[in-house]
C-alpha cells in the first residue's frame, strides 16, 4: 500500500469559484437553450400576466452577471494564489517546462483517453493537459461573457453592458453573435461531461481524494522516499 500525505491543494476562493461556476454554468445553459428555443405552452390572456418567458430570461441575465464577477475574480486569484492556482499551472512556460509539459501530456492522453496503461498521474494539483484544457475553458469564458454582454448591450442603459456594444458590430450583427454564443455553450455541455467522468475515474483510480478535495481542499500524495 501506497504511503499518503495530505496536502492542502484547492484553497477557499478556488473552491468557491468552482461551484459558483458549476451552477452558474448549468443555469446559463438551461435557460440559454430555452431562449433559443422556446417552448412554452400558449396561455390565453395578456401579455403581462404571462411573464414565464420574462423570468427566464432574467434568471439568465443574473447568473450571467455572477458567471462575469466569479469569472474576474479567478483571474485575480491567479497571482496571489498558492501554487496550484497560479498561471504557471495552465500556461507552459519557464526553462524546460515546456518539454515537461508535454510529456505529461503524452502520458495523460495514454492513460486517461486511450486507456493504454494502467498508471497513476503524479501531479498534486492540475495535470498538463488539464492545465491547458481549463485554460482553453478560460478563453471560452471570456468570448461567452464579451457576446453574451454585446447582445446585452442593445436592451440595456446599464453602464456594464454597454462597454460591449462594440462586439455586435464587428461580429457581423447579432444573429451571428447568437449564433456564435450558443454553438459554444455546447462547448460547455460536452466539457462537463466529461470533466465529471475524469474527476470519478481519477478518484477510483488513483484513490487520491479528488472529488473531496474540491470541498475541503485537501488531497493525498505519496511521501517522498527517505
Amino acid at each position: 500500500m501506497a504511503n499518503l500525505q495530505r496536502v492542502y491543494v484547492w484553497e477557499l476562493p478556488v473552491r468557491l469559484y468552482h461551484w459558483v461556476n458549476a451552477l452558474c454554468v448549468t443555469v446559463l445553459a438551461v435557460t440559454g437553450f430555452m431562449i433559443g428555443r422556446p417552448f412554452f405552452p400558449h396561455i390565453g390572456g395578456e401579455a403581462w400576466q404571462n411573464y414565464s418567458f420574462g423570468w427566464v430570461r432574467f434568471v439568465h441575465f443574473t447568473a450571467a452577471f455572477v458567471f462575469f464577477f466569479n469569472f474576474l475574480g479567478r483571474i485575480y486569484w491567479g497571482f496571489v494564489g498558492n501554487e496550484h492556482a497560479r498561471w504557471h499551472q495552465f500556461l507552459p512556460f519557464g526553462k524546460g517546462r515546456l518539454r515537461r509539459q508535454a510529456k505529461e501530456i503524452g502520458q495523460v492522453l495514454r492513460v486517461d483517453v486511450l486507456l493504454a496503461k494502467d498508471e497513476s498521474i503524479e501531479s498534486v494539483g492540475h495535470n498538463a493537459l488539464a492545465g491547458v484544457t481549463y485554460f482553453a475553458t478560460f478563453l471560452v469564458f471570456l468570448f461567452q461573457s464579451l457576446t453574451g454582454f454585446g447582445m446585452y448591450a442593445a436592451m440595456s442603459d446599464a453602464k456594464l453592458p454597454r462597454l460591449f456594444a462594440w462586439i455586435v458590430p464587428l461580429m457581423g450583427g447579432d444573429f451571428a453573435v447568437r449564433q456564435w454564443h450558443h454553438v459554444f455553450m455546447w462547448f460547455f455541455v460536452v466539457f462537463s461531461m466529461v470533466h465529471v467522468y475524469l474527476v470519478f475515474y481519477h478518484d477510483y483510480v488513483e484513490g487520491r481524494g479528488v472529488i473531496s478535495s474540491m470541498a475541503g481542499g485537501w488531497k493525498f500524495v505519496e511521501k517522498p522516499k527517505p
